[in-house]
């Protein structure tokens, strides 16, 4: 029985109903079962479909944004039955997220934080046009393994360059990797600023953030 319901939440993940994916996880709970066999066997085995289909071309930016919100409310869900346990998910690794100063766009890099949550990273979104100051003092607070920087323009891909520089310049350059991407960002542009790596979508950065902690 419990088997066939955990079928239900991937299925509702997978087919983009995110209200039956919260409705679904709330029955999880009520028959029993636990929340981290709900995220695990459930959530986030719908969101590791989605993925592939989303790398196959099968699903599109649509289908992952979604997606993401059903697993996102289904965890708002979750999460006070995880503290009243005194349970915690599996964390893959600690990601400080932003789109740099000057850069005010949102969704690209909100649906990357999210991914990312439902990757069993932890994440702390800094929203947009960040500080560079901001950024370093997040990296140096949290002991991030991860420094995710977007820039949408031209104009601000330069600020990405910065960070980098201020890490270095606070000695903390080696503590973490940087992970770039946006619209004018490539591989070239974070070779040529020291950058880690380079990510072209949020599945792409959700693979490159588990090989960076491996």
């Amino acid at each position: 029985m419990s088997g066939e319901l955990l079928n239900k939440i991937t299925l509702s993940i997978v087919e983009g109903r995110p209200d039956e994916a919260v409705d679904l996880t709330r029955q999880a709970l009520a028959d029993g079962l636990e929340p981290l066999t709900i995220i695990d066997e459930g959530l986030t085995a719908g969101m590791n479909i989605v993925g592939d289909k989303f790398q196959t071309g099968e699903y599109y930016l649509p289908h992952l944004i979604i997606a993401a919100s059903g697993m996102q409310q289904a965890m708002e869900l979750l999460e006070p039955e995880l503290k009243a346990r005194q349970q915690a998910a599996e964390s893959a690794g600690v990601v400080v997220i932003g789109s740099v100063a000057g850069d005010i766009h949102e969704i690209g890099k909100s649906l990357v934080g999210t991914m990312m949550s439902a990757s069993g990273f932890q994440v702390y979104d800094l929203g947009v046009d960040v500080s560079t100051e901001a950024f370093v003092a997040k990296v140096k607070e949290t002991g991030a393994d991860i420094l995710g920087l977007s820039a949408l323009l031209t104009t601000t891909m330069t600020v990405q360059r910065q960070v980098v520089r201020e890490l270095e310049e606070a000695g903390i350059r080696d503590q973490v990797k940087v992970m770039i991407g946006g619209a004018p960002i490539s591989q070239e542009w974070a070779e040529t600023i020291a950058a880690d790596g380079y990510a072209e979508d949020a599945v792409g950065a959700v693979e490159l953030a588990k090989q960076m902690v491996a």
